[in-house]
């Protein structure tokens, strides 16, 4: 879908890596590694993108780091964008609303950090039904073409598992405002 959009796959993994998880904060070298792309070939991409307005760039020490620039009047729509081309309002509306006393739900692991491996790593906290689950999952995975793998806990389990799980690094996706 956007790789018919945007021709450059490098300034595409770019985007995606940033607009995904707008709290991300990236460097040149573990970009590039991360993407299996050259530093030189990334580093074209950061500062088009820095020039545009789309990406921030800020120093600290010797590493210059990268992040979305959420002031930008077009970042909502590229963040949603990028959400459509995880299918992850696929996941949160087919999966999350209908499961029973969902409180929050994470994207954790590689696609909070923008990376498209392939698996989508879900936290839910609440109480569901782990039959229906499955079955939800199952047709979303065939919707995305994505490997889902959950993990329900209780908010007491979160509060005992949150520094070993990473929800700092997720992506809070889903919460009760109830």
């Amino acid at each position: 879908m956007l790789d018919a959009i945007i021709t450059s796959k490098t300034r595409l993994k770019v985007l995606l890596r940033f607009f995904i998880n707008p709290a991300t904060k990236a460097y040149l070298r573990e970009l590039a590694a991360q993407m299996g792309e050259s530093t030189n070939a990334v580093r074209v991409e950061l500062d088009r993108l820095v020039d545009a307005g789309y990406l921030h760039r800020s120093a600290n020490g010797n590493k210059v780091y990268y992040n979305a620039n959420k002031k930008h009047p077009l970042f909502k729509d590229i963040h949603n964008v990028v959400k459509k081309y995880f299918g992850i309002d696929v996941l949160i509306e087919n999966v999350l609303s209908k499961l029973g006393t969902v409180h929050e739900a994470y994207i954790i692991g590689d696609y909070a950090k923008g990376v498209d491996s392939g698996i989508i790593d879900v936290v839910i906290v609440g109480h569901v039904d782990f039959a229906y689950l499955a079955s939800l999952i199952q047709k979303a995975e065939m919707i995305i073409k994505r490997k889902i793998r959950p993990l329900v806990l209780s908010p007491k389990e979160k509060k005992s598992f949150s520094d070993k799980i990473g929800f700092a690094d997720g992506l809070q996706v889903w919460k009760n405002e109830k």
